[in-house]
């Protein structure tokens, strides 16, 4: 792995790299963006949600690139499956966790619905980038003068022949108009929005947010958007 580059003006605290989470540090509250983004401040533990949410992510990515490939249906769920099985076998044994909704189970069983939802018979389609590779997991870092913004898209997509930038969102609650409400206007989301125009050259029509609700007895999906 090499080194990640620091966002910070050599020998100083001053950043002039900037993301969807350094801005809502700041924008929340000036302490908070102190304490997490230039003092470093991190939890003894790993979150639970922060792994949960990268592997689910990951699931996704995986079956979108199986499905680019050529797989069928089918074939890239068994894949993906195997994949999610794989990254949650550590040393040795599944991954335990005391958390009673962010579990290994219901990790592979949302991957599955999800799937079995939107996998064979999503009216969304992955773009197919220049260099033949499908449009998902794409960083990107541009310069805006005195600062760069830089990040991660899920995925650009097609929906009723226009162009989107889908993301994926895992949620413990029930998910209604009021949680898409949250994400218009969102740093996050005009990021995107501003990322896929200016890197990868196509005239965004708006974000499509997927949202997984995680229960203890079943996953449900919403989509919703924001422009």
């Amino acid at each position: 792995m090499t080194e990640a580059l620091s966002p910070f003006i050599e020998g100083t605290k001053v950043q002039y790299a900037w993301d969807s989470t350094s801005l809502g540090w700041l924008k929340t509250c000036p302490r908070l963006y102190q304490y997490s983004m230039i003092d470093k401040w991190r939890s003894r533990h790993n979150s639970i949600h922060l792994d949960f949410g990268i592997w689910y992510h990951s699931a996704l990515e995986h079956y979108y690139k199986c499905r680019a490939d050529g797989a069928d249906h089918e074939t890239a769920t068994e894949d993906t499956l195997l994949q999610v099985l794989k990254w949650t076998w550590i040393d040795g044994k599944p991954f335990q966790t005391d958390h009673n909704l962010k579990t290994r189970e219901n990790l592979v069983r949302t991957v599955l619905w999800y799937l079995d939802e939107f996998g064979d018979n999503d009216v969304t389609e992955t773009v197919i980038l220049d260099n033949g590779k499908p449009a998902v997991e794409l960083s990107f870092r541009f310069d805006m003068g005195d600062f760069i913004l830089a990040g991660h898209l899920d995925r650009i997509c097609t929906f009723q022949g226009q162009p989107y930038v889908m993301d994926h969102k895992t949620a413990s609650t029930t998910i209604g108009s009021y949680y898409f409400d949250g994400y218009s206007p969102d740093n996050q989301m005009s990021l995107y929005s501003v990322a896929a125009k200016v890197i990868y050259n196509t005239p965004i029509k708006g974000i499509i947010i997927d949202a997984a609700q995680i229960a203890v007895g079943f996953s449900r999906f919403s989509r919703g958007f924001t422009f």
